[in-house]
């Protein structure tokens, strides 16, 4: 099955300017009102009074990282969580955003998968490995404490690069967020029912290599090769 029109036409076009100014942004809703979304107009008939996404992806708001596009899925497909990091926070008394978020695409849209999607060259992850000051950047600071876990262990080894050690927080914050997610009381209950999967995806921007977790072995393997393992 070929890949509908508008994805092909996206990656076109963020292709040809990597820095589009507001106005061009513009334009090229323009283009896809007049061009991209009349070839789609049945999909969106459908999706204009109901949504069944069957996965919950959450990725870093990294303007280079692009859900739908990585995946080749249709809008409605997925139910999406951007922001720095790619965090779960744990579930607490006083829940925010994404826990209520998570608990909506679980006990309310019942997907049946969560990914969550870290990327190579984090700047979230790179403050964290460089010990970067946040002081000037307060809610960042605080926002990143949700990944001391993955802090914690990946200073506990030694490297032999900078890039090796962010490459390996990179897989660490992954590992520490799929940990978080089991936290909220809709995951924990779609595991225990066993009508729910985690999986654990990094993505390297330069090569396109997707890297995913076998939970069987804690080890990341290219997702192209292995298609069918899953975190928990």
């Amino acid at each position: 099955m070929h890949a509908p029109d508008y994805r092909a036409w996206a990656l076109q076009a963020h292709s040809s300017n990597l820095e589009n100014t507001v106005q061009e942004i513009i334009e090229g809703f323009i283009r896809f009102q007049r061009e991209v979304f009349p070839q789609q107009s049945g999909l969106f008939k459908r999706l204009s009074t109901a949504q069944s996404p069957s996965t919950l992806f959450v990725t870093c708001s990294d303007s280079r990282v692009v859900p739908e596009l990585l995946t080749q899925t249709e809008p409605g497909s997925l139910f999406v969580i951007r922001n720095a990091g790619n965090i779960v926070p744990s579930y607490g008394p006083e829940p925010g955003g994404v826990s209520a978020t998570v608990e909506y695409a679980v006990a309310v849209l019942h997907v049946r998968d969560i990914v969550i999607c870290g990327h190579s060259n984090c700047g979230a992850m790179t403050a964290i490995s460089t010990c970067m000051n946040l002081d000037h950047l307060p809610a960042v600071a605080g926002w990143l404490r949700h990944a001391d876990a993955a802090k914690a262990i990946n200073a506990s080894r030694t490297y032999h690069s900078d890039a090796e050690c962010l490459e390996a927080l990179v897989k660490d914050n992954v590992i520490a967020q799929l940990a978080n997610i089991r936290t909220h009381p809709s995951v924990a209950v779609g595991l225990a029912n066993k009508t729910l999967q985690l999986h654990g995806w990094i993505f390297d921007i330069e090569s396109g290599v997707m890297l995913a977790l076998d939970g069987r072995t804690g080890k990341f393997l290219p997702l192209v090769d292995n298609p069918d393992i899953y975190a928990v």
